[in-house]
């Protein structure tokens, strides 16, 4: 592995390969164990053991749930401006261990919970036995908020770029660590759950918390092999600077000649941690902050008035990026359906499959089943064929990558609507249209929408990983990271707001709406042909920009 002096810290006597090392990958899927075994039975531990409402349950779950999405906006901030990623990792996923830890002594010890319901009255917790819950819990968000930006970086830091097989290997290990994501969430939503269900919360918090401990462990073991990537200064000061200085030579003229534009000499970026940036030709008026004036060329340059190419150029690499980025948001409010509106459409469909009943819910699990059968068939099968025909290494590039996705995540909700339309003529067919019943059509015929929703996310969740991890300026990774996970939160917010749309205009003059409570007198069909019709126009203007995108070229170090 090449050894980059002033891009990273290294130890030049050791040479990783492939990034076959322990820790970071463990430490995710601990994470997401952790998370999903929390997650899943929230609500239920909400209602059950510190005895609240179901409104009060559902927002507590929604509101550290959205926190947990916004919280590696810290972590990434940390990461890329002063600690680095290593750093980040080994502190917040102590913090995250703490937080298990006091979940998991909440639900231990009797002291901590309030007394079990008799009949109606249920006694309500004490302030110290509902602190010690939430501060663990919120601990447990602000963990997260470290390891999810950094962990995939820092794992893909470990791989040299210069090496084309090392290259290769980097895009095979952004498969197999969504692949490592997607076990930890099978587990927790079947075995961790049961565990939960039929031996006690304390042991099924008790699993995770032992599984975070020892990836931690694991992350440190690996200590003396890991590549670090020294932190460059604040991301957001370098971008303001860069837009105050424009501004201020906003009346200069550029140079014809762009090497003319300030940069430092040789090969050593004045951006710590970073590779320098070839200057391109777009937001030309950014362009100015690197214009030299007269009075600029002697004595100490002054950040915020004479900016680098390179600082330049990060500036424009995000706003090339913004438009990509923003397409992720309709992508995953087409996920969120999968725990929402594809659930309600279930609980009307007959759920005996032989002797069992199959409860709507878990009929999501095929989802993420579907990405751990498919991330194998894609990097096994689908990257050599692929590669047969574009001459690439990895097959696709990571914008057709993403765009195949968002065009299956398209099929998968329009396969959704073609199911309710049969769905709603078997209610009418049957005489159910004004009873609140489930219809007699097998809850399996939903289970393409589920499987064409999880090769959309092998496709677009790994791909945009994959392009903002190499596309992002080389001290602003795990920033970019980082608003790549808003991406998920925004979705479902994004679908919770076209809901209340829907409902507003759909039940004017005493309609019942496309989506009344029972769901036989109304006409889910039509949500459903509007999200495929967003996804559909986003998928166009995703290729649009995708078409247009300039890659970004960076010196070799």
């Amino acid at each position: 592995m090449g050894h980059n002096k002033g891009f990273f810290l290294t130890k030049p006597e050791i040479r990783p390969q492939g990034g076959s090392k322990p820790g970071p990958e463990g430490t995710e899927v601990c994470e997401r164990l952790a998370y999903y075994g929390i997650s899943k039975s929230l609500v239920t531990y909400l209602s059950t053991r510190l005895h609240e409402g179901n409104v009060s349950a559902a927002r507590n779950f929604t509101t550290w749930q959205g926190t947990c999405y916004l919280t590696p906006l810290i972590g990434a901030t940390l990461a890329d401006s002063y600690w680095g990623k290593y750093r980040t990792i080994a502190v917040f996923s102590t913090i995250y261990f703490l937080g298990m830890s006091a979940l998991t002594l909440s639900a231990s010890v009797p002291s901590f919970q309030p007394p079990q319901c008799v009949g109606s009255i249920c006694p309500q917790p004490t302030l110290s036995q509902y602190l010690l819950y939430f501060v663990g819990l919120y601990m447990i968000a602000l963990g997260a908020g470290g390891i999810k930006p950094c962990v995939s970086s820092f794992g893909a830091d470990q791989f040299d770029d210069t090496d084309p097989v090392e290259k290769a290997k980097k895009g095979a290990f952004f498969n197999w660590f969504y692949f490592c994501i997607n076990i930890g969430s099978l587990i927790s939503g079947t075995v961790l759950i049961w565990v939960q269900e039929n031996c006690g919360y304390s042991i099924g918090f008790g699993i995770p918390t032992f599984f975070i401990a020892l990836a931690i462990g694991s992350f440190f073991i690996g200590s003396d092999i890991y590549r670090f990537q020294i932190p460059g200064g604040s991301p957001l000061t370098r971008a303001c600077q860069v837009v105050v200085a424009a501004t201020h030579k906003r009346k200069t003229d550029l140079p014809v000649d762009s090497s003319l534009l300030y940069e430092l000499d040789g090969k050593t970026s004045a951006i710590e941690g970073s590779r320098k940036l070839e200057h391109s030709s777009e937001f030309s008026f950014l362009d100015k902050a690197a214009v030299i004036l007269w009075n600029e060329c002697d004595g100490p340059r002054n950040s915020w008035r004479l900016c680098t190419v390179t600082q330049v150029e990060e500036l424009k690499i995000l706003l090339r990026m913004f438009p990509i980025w923003a397409t992720g948001i309709v992508f995953f409010t087409v996920c969120a359906q999968n725990s929402s509106m594809f659930i309600e459409q279930g609980m009307t469909l007959d759920n005996q499959i032989g002797p069992f009943k199959i409860p709507a819910a878990t009929l999501s699990s095929l989802d993420v089943i579907s990405v751990v059968v498919w991330v194998p068939i894609y990097e096994r099968l689908v990257v050599p064929i692929a590669r047969r025909f574009s001459g690439k290494e990895r097959g696709f590039s990571e914008l057709q990558r993403m765009g195949i996705g968002l065009f299956v995540s398209t099929v998968a909700v329009a396969v959704a609507a073609l199911v309710e339309i049969n769905r709603l003529q078997v209610a009418v067919a049957e005489d159910l249209v004004h009873q609140k019943v489930p219809v007699p059509m097998s809850i399996l015929w939903q289970a393409p929408q589920y499987l064409l929703v999880g090769v959309g996310e092998v496709f677009t969740s790994i791909g945009q990983a994959e392009f903002f991890y190499n596309q992002s300026p080389d001290a602003m990774r795990s920033l970019c990271s980082a608003f790549a996970l808003v991406t998920v939160s925004l979705g479902s917010y994004l679908s919770s707001f076209i809901l209340s749309l829907v409902s507003y205009f759909t039940t004017r003059n005493g309609q019942l709406g496309w989506i009344p409570d029972n769901l036989n007198e109304g006409h889910l069909d039509r949500f459903f042909w509007l999200i495929a019709g967003l996804s559909s126009l986003n998928f166009l203007v995703f290729i649009y920009y995708a078409q247009q995108y300039k890659c970004k070229i960076a010196s070799v170090a």
